[in-house]
């Protein structure tokens, strides 16, 4: 798992995040989910990896996480601003993080996330990447920065990295990141979180001042250890 390479140090604050998390967190299995409390303990665990830096306040502000056993489907409404037509559609997720709402999964990606730490991506992670950018606001991918991290720093480094990337799939190339993180600003923050985390010398090679920035916002990745 994520956190088997970390110092002492931190997996002793690591064990006291997520003893944190489990007493103010609620989790709901939906859908006929098997959630035992190991598996509960391994998603906070997950959940808490990315404060580790900032502390339980930075997991403020909601309270529920909905697990069902794999993907799910979710109806969006769209308005045309331009016609006042309003459209549906059917949205199939394994992840998703509303603002000032539940965090929502899904088990079979969090299991395999738990099978594959290090293969680049943790539904997990990503979700609670969002969470942190929501603390101010829609998200954006800036999320409120620790007073070492200059602002216009991470907006200029990271709009430029998105940029690259998003012209990069528009052209058909591949890229080191998931090309999904060109969705948007936040995905791609969300995104290029989940390598922090599971294969920072990949994200280094694809973007050192990324690298850099999200070494100083989340300390040290696990991988590195």
């Amino acid at each position: 798992m994520l956190a088997q390479r970390l110092d002492g140090t931190r997996q002793d604050e690591l064990r006291r995040l997520v003893g944190v998390f489990l007493a103010r967190k609620r989790f709901h299995a939906l859908a006929g989910a098997e959630l035992t409390e190991s598996l509960r303990t391994l998603i906070a665990m997950q959940a808490c990896l990315p404060v580790l830096t900032q502390g339980p306040r930075a997991l403020r502000g909601w309270r529920e996480i909905l697990v069902y056993p794999g993907e799910f489907k979710v109806r969006r409404s769209h308005h045309d601003d331009r016609s006042g037509v309003i459209t549906e559609s059917d949205d199939i997720l394994i992840g998703e993080a509303w603002e000032h709402g539940p965090l929502v999964l899904s088990l079979a990606d969090v299991e395999l996330d738990l099978a594959q730490p290090w293969d680049g991506y943790n539904v997990v992670v990503h979700e609670i990447a969002h969470k942190l950018d929501m603390l101010d606001g829609p998200p954006d991918g800036v999320p409120p920065l620790p007073p070492h991290i200059p602002r216009r720093q991470w907006i200029v480094s990271f709009q430029r990295a998105f940029d690259l990337l998003s012209n990069d799939v528009a052209r058909g190339r591949n890229t080191l990141i998931d090309p999904y993180a060109a969705e948007s600003p936040d995905e791609f923050f969300a995104v290029v979180s989940e390598l922090h985390w599971s294969q920072p010398g990949v994200l280094r090679r694809a973007d050192a001042a990324v690298a850099d920035l999200l070494q100083a916002y989340y300390g040290p990745s696990s991988a590195q250890g």
